[in-house]
Protein backbone atom coordinates (compact mmCIF):
# COMPACT_ATOMS: atom_id res chain seq x y z
CA UNK A 1 0.00 0.00 0.00
CA UNK A 2 1.47 3.02 -0.61
CA UNK A 3 -0.89 5.55 0.40
CA UNK A 4 -3.62 5.55 3.23
CA UNK A 5 -6.51 7.82 3.70
CA UNK A 6 -8.38 8.15 6.93
CA UNK A 7 -11.68 9.48 6.34
CA UNK A 8 -13.90 11.42 8.51
CA UNK A 9 -17.48 10.50 7.46
CA UNK A 10 -19.59 12.46 9.65
CA UNK A 11 -22.38 10.99 12.20
CA UNK A 12 -24.23 8.92 10.09
CA UNK A 13 -25.85 10.57 7.70
CA UNK A 14 -24.43 10.59 4.39
CA UNK A 15 -25.33 13.85 3.23
CA UNK A 16 -22.88 14.84 6.15
CA UNK A 17 -20.11 13.18 3.60
CA UNK A 18 -18.19 16.23 2.73
CA UNK A 19 -17.07 16.39 -0.80
CA UNK A 20 -13.11 16.56 -0.01
CA UNK A 21 -14.28 13.04 1.75
CA UNK A 22 -16.24 11.84 -1.51
CA UNK A 23 -12.84 13.02 -3.43
CA UNK A 24 -10.41 10.68 -1.61
CA UNK A 25 -12.65 8.16 -1.25
CA UNK A 26 -12.58 7.95 -5.13
CA UNK A 27 -9.00 7.58 -5.13
CA UNK A 28 -9.38 4.33 -2.77
CA UNK A 29 -8.74 0.71 -4.27
CA UNK A 30 -9.78 -1.06 -0.65
CA UNK A 31 -11.86 0.31 2.12
CA UNK A 32 -10.75 -0.81 5.49
CA UNK A 33 -13.93 -1.02 8.12
CA UNK A 34 -13.39 -1.54 11.93
CA UNK A 35 -16.13 -4.13 12.71
CA UNK A 36 -17.56 -4.06 16.47
CA UNK A 37 -19.26 -7.23 16.63
CA UNK A 38 -22.40 -8.72 15.80
CA UNK A 39 -24.04 -6.13 17.51
CA UNK A 40 -22.91 -2.90 16.23
CA UNK A 41 -22.85 -4.40 12.17
CA UNK A 42 -25.45 -1.62 11.32
CA UNK A 43 -22.51 0.84 11.94
CA UNK A 44 -20.29 -1.26 9.17
CA UNK A 45 -23.90 -1.59 7.28
CA UNK A 46 -23.76 2.01 6.99
CA UNK A 47 -20.41 2.35 5.87
CA UNK A 48 -21.30 0.45 2.99
CA UNK A 49 -24.20 2.30 2.21
CA UNK A 50 -21.91 5.80 2.41
CA UNK A 51 -19.71 4.08 -0.18
CA UNK A 52 -22.55 3.00 -2.36
CA UNK A 53 -24.03 6.64 -2.27
CA UNK A 54 -20.85 8.44 -3.26
CA UNK A 55 -17.92 6.10 -4.87
CA UNK A 56 -18.82 4.42 -8.16
CA UNK A 57 -18.60 0.39 -7.61
CA UNK A 58 -17.70 -2.62 -6.65
CA UNK A 59 -15.66 -1.57 -3.64
CA UNK A 60 -13.72 -3.65 -2.17
CA UNK A 61 -14.19 -3.81 1.39
CA UNK A 62 -11.72 -5.39 3.84
CA UNK A 63 -13.03 -5.57 7.41
CA UNK A 64 -10.90 -6.23 10.46
CA UNK A 65 -12.80 -7.26 13.58
CA UNK A 66 -11.62 -5.10 16.46
CA UNK A 67 -10.39 -7.24 19.09
CA UNK A 68 -12.25 -6.90 22.58
CA UNK A 69 -11.35 -4.79 25.81
CA UNK A 70 -11.88 -4.59 29.43
CA UNK A 71 -14.26 -1.63 29.75
CA UNK A 72 -14.13 -0.98 33.47
CA UNK A 73 -10.14 -2.37 34.41
CA UNK A 74 -8.34 -1.21 37.43
CA UNK A 75 -5.39 0.26 35.04
CA UNK A 76 -6.85 2.00 32.27
CA UNK A 77 -4.16 3.19 30.47
CA UNK A 78 -2.45 -0.13 30.28
CA UNK A 79 -5.39 -2.03 29.44
CA UNK A 80 -5.82 0.58 26.69
CA UNK A 81 -2.08 0.29 25.14
CA UNK A 82 -2.52 -3.43 25.33
CA UNK A 83 -5.72 -3.23 22.97
CA UNK A 84 -3.88 -0.69 20.68
CA UNK A 85 -1.14 -2.97 20.17
CA UNK A 86 -3.97 -6.01 19.38
CA UNK A 87 -5.11 -2.99 17.00
CA UNK A 88 -1.98 -2.39 14.97
CA UNK A 89 -0.96 -5.69 14.32
CA UNK A 90 -4.26 -6.48 12.67
CA UNK A 91 -4.18 -3.23 11.09
CA UNK A 92 -0.97 -4.17 9.83
CA UNK A 93 -1.70 -7.30 8.01
CA UNK A 94 -4.65 -5.71 6.54
CA UNK A 95 -2.32 -3.08 4.96
CA UNK A 96 0.01 -5.44 3.91
CA UNK A 97 -2.64 -7.06 1.48
CA UNK A 98 -3.47 -3.78 -0.27
CA UNK A 99 -1.21 -3.16 -3.45
CA UNK A 100 -2.10 0.71 -4.28
CA UNK A 101 -4.49 2.99 -1.82
CA UNK A 102 -6.41 2.56 1.01
CA UNK A 103 -8.71 4.30 3.42
CA UNK A 104 -10.17 3.86 6.43
CA UNK A 105 -13.85 5.39 7.12
CA UNK A 106 -14.06 7.02 10.40
CA UNK A 107 -16.72 7.44 12.44
CA UNK A 108 -17.76 11.52 12.95
CA UNK A 109 -13.81 13.02 12.59
CA UNK A 110 -10.60 10.83 13.46
CA UNK A 111 -8.98 13.86 15.71
CA UNK A 112 -12.04 13.39 18.42
CA UNK A 113 -11.83 10.90 20.59
CA UNK A 114 -11.10 8.08 17.88
CA UNK A 115 -7.97 5.94 17.89
CA UNK A 116 -7.25 5.70 14.38
CA UNK A 117 -4.81 7.95 13.81
CA UNK A 118 -2.79 6.89 17.09
CA UNK A 119 -3.16 2.75 15.68
CA UNK A 120 -1.68 4.51 12.46
CA UNK A 121 1.11 5.69 13.77
CA UNK A 122 1.94 2.94 16.14
CA UNK A 123 1.86 0.49 12.29
CA UNK A 124 4.11 2.73 10.51
CA UNK A 125 6.39 2.89 13.96
CA UNK A 126 7.01 -0.58 13.84
CA UNK A 127 8.64 -0.39 10.23
CA UNK A 128 7.14 -3.69 8.90
CA UNK A 129 5.25 -1.61 6.36
CA UNK A 130 5.60 1.81 4.62
CA UNK A 131 2.79 4.08 3.07
CA UNK A 132 2.04 8.00 3.32
CA UNK A 133 -1.32 9.05 4.51
CA UNK A 134 -3.65 11.88 4.80
CA UNK A 135 -6.45 12.67 7.35
CA UNK A 136 -9.63 14.37 5.68
CA UNK A 137 -12.08 16.10 8.47
CA UNK A 138 -15.60 14.83 9.21
CA UNK A 139 -18.64 16.32 11.07
CA UNK A 140 -18.76 15.40 14.67
CA UNK A 141 -21.75 14.20 16.65
CA UNK A 142 -21.04 17.03 18.89
CA UNK A 143 -21.36 19.20 15.67
CA UNK A 144 -24.72 17.51 14.77
CA UNK A 145 -25.87 17.45 18.12
CA UNK A 146 -25.85 21.40 18.32
CA UNK A 147 -27.23 21.37 14.61
CA UNK A 148 -29.73 18.98 15.40
CA UNK A 149 -30.84 21.08 19.21
CA UNK A 150 -30.70 24.28 16.82
CA UNK A 151 -28.40 25.71 19.79
CA UNK A 152 -24.34 26.97 19.96
CA UNK A 153 -22.27 25.48 22.08
CA UNK A 154 -21.25 27.55 24.47
CA UNK A 155 -22.44 30.99 25.57
CA UNK A 156 -20.64 34.63 24.44
CA UNK A 157 -16.59 34.22 25.29
CA UNK A 158 -17.29 31.41 27.35
CA UNK A 159 -15.40 27.99 26.87
CA UNK A 160 -16.32 24.53 25.83
CA UNK A 161 -14.99 21.28 27.80
CA UNK A 162 -15.27 18.12 25.87
CA UNK A 163 -14.71 15.20 28.03
CA UNK A 164 -15.88 11.97 28.91
CA UNK A 165 -18.41 10.31 30.93
CA UNK A 166 -15.94 8.69 33.30
CA UNK A 167 -13.98 12.47 33.65
CA UNK A 168 -17.24 14.15 34.62
CA UNK A 169 -17.72 11.72 36.68
CA UNK A 170 -14.23 12.32 38.59
CA UNK A 171 -13.86 16.22 37.64
CA UNK A 172 -17.40 17.32 37.22
CA UNK A 173 -18.39 20.11 35.13
CA UNK A 174 -15.89 22.29 33.03
CA UNK A 175 -16.42 26.03 33.20
CA UNK A 176 -18.64 27.04 30.76
CA UNK A 177 -20.70 24.78 28.66
CA UNK A 178 -19.24 20.65 29.19
CA UNK A 179 -19.90 18.18 25.97
CA UNK A 180 -19.86 14.38 26.64
CA UNK A 181 -18.80 11.66 25.05
CA UNK A 182 -18.21 7.79 25.36
CA UNK A 183 -20.73 7.95 28.71
CA UNK A 184 -21.84 4.44 29.26
CA UNK A 185 -23.46 5.12 32.50
CA UNK A 186 -25.64 8.23 32.54
CA UNK A 187 -22.74 9.82 34.57
CA UNK A 188 -25.53 13.26 34.49
CA UNK A 189 -27.33 11.79 37.16
CA UNK A 190 -24.45 12.39 38.81
CA UNK A 191 -23.98 16.01 38.23
CA UNK A 192 -25.29 17.63 41.72
CA UNK A 193 -27.59 20.76 41.45
CA UNK A 194 -30.86 21.77 39.91
CA UNK A 195 -29.15 24.71 37.86
CA UNK A 196 -28.07 22.76 34.85
CA UNK A 197 -29.75 22.28 31.48
CA UNK A 198 -28.99 19.47 29.35
CA UNK A 199 -29.16 18.50 25.29
CA UNK A 200 -29.13 15.21 24.56
CA UNK A 201 -28.87 13.30 21.24
CA UNK A 202 -28.51 9.37 20.52
CA UNK A 203 -27.64 7.98 16.84
CA UNK A 204 -27.41 11.27 15.42
CA UNK A 205 -27.74 11.11 11.85
CA UNK A 206 -29.30 7.89 11.30
CA UNK A 207 -32.72 7.24 11.13
CA UNK A 208 -33.25 6.16 14.79
CA UNK A 209 -31.78 10.08 15.42
CA UNK A 210 -33.78 10.58 19.53
CA UNK A 211 -33.12 13.96 21.11
CA UNK A 212 -34.37 15.33 24.63
CA UNK A 213 -33.55 18.55 26.02
CA UNK A 214 -34.68 20.44 29.17
CA UNK A 215 -33.17 21.02 32.74
CA UNK A 216 -31.22 18.45 33.93
CA UNK A 217 -33.20 17.48 37.15
CA UNK A 218 -36.91 17.34 35.09
CA UNK A 219 -35.48 15.24 32.11
CA UNK A 220 -32.62 13.25 33.48
CA UNK A 221 -35.00 10.04 34.21
CA UNK A 222 -36.52 10.45 30.95
CA UNK A 223 -33.22 10.33 28.92
CA UNK A 224 -31.82 7.31 31.17
CA UNK A 225 -34.94 4.75 30.30
CA UNK A 226 -35.03 6.09 26.78
CA UNK A 227 -31.51 5.07 26.46
CA UNK A 228 -31.78 1.83 28.14
CA UNK A 229 -34.94 1.12 25.52
CA UNK A 230 -33.23 2.22 22.59
CA UNK A 231 -29.73 0.12 23.43
CA UNK A 232 -32.31 -3.18 24.47
CA UNK A 233 -33.83 -2.83 21.19
CA UNK A 234 -30.62 -2.07 18.85
CA UNK A 235 -27.77 -4.01 21.27
CA UNK A 236 -25.49 -0.74 20.71
CA UNK A 237 -25.90 2.83 21.67
CA UNK A 238 -24.24 6.19 20.51
CA UNK A 239 -24.95 9.24 22.22
CA UNK A 240 -23.90 12.65 23.27
CA UNK A 241 -24.80 15.20 25.29
CA UNK A 242 -24.36 19.02 26.12
CA UNK A 243 -24.72 20.26 29.62
CA UNK A 244 -24.74 23.98 31.08
CA UNK A 245 -25.60 25.99 33.81
CA UNK A 246 -28.91 27.62 33.21
CA UNK A 247 -28.44 31.11 34.55
CA UNK A 248 -29.51 33.29 31.82
CA UNK A 249 -30.15 30.23 29.71
CA UNK A 250 -33.18 31.39 27.48
CA UNK A 251 -34.62 27.57 26.60
CA UNK A 252 -34.71 26.08 22.93
CA UNK A 253 -38.24 25.62 21.16
CA UNK A 254 -39.18 22.62 19.72
CA UNK A 255 -36.31 19.64 20.63
CA UNK A 256 -37.58 16.97 22.03
CA UNK A 257 -38.27 12.84 21.07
Amino acid sequence: MRKLYVIGIGAGDPDQVTMQAIKAMRHADAFFVIGKGAEKRELVEVRTAILAEHVPGPHRIIEITDPPRDRTPDDYAGVVRDWHERRAELLEAAFAEVDGVGAILVWGDPALYDSTLRMVEHVLARGRVEFDYEVIPGVTSVAALAARHRVVLHRIGEPVHVTTGRRLREEGLGAGSTVVMLDGDCSFTEVPGDDVHIWWGAYLGMPDETLIEGPLREVEQRIVARRAELRATKGWIMDVYLLRPIAAEPRSVGAGG
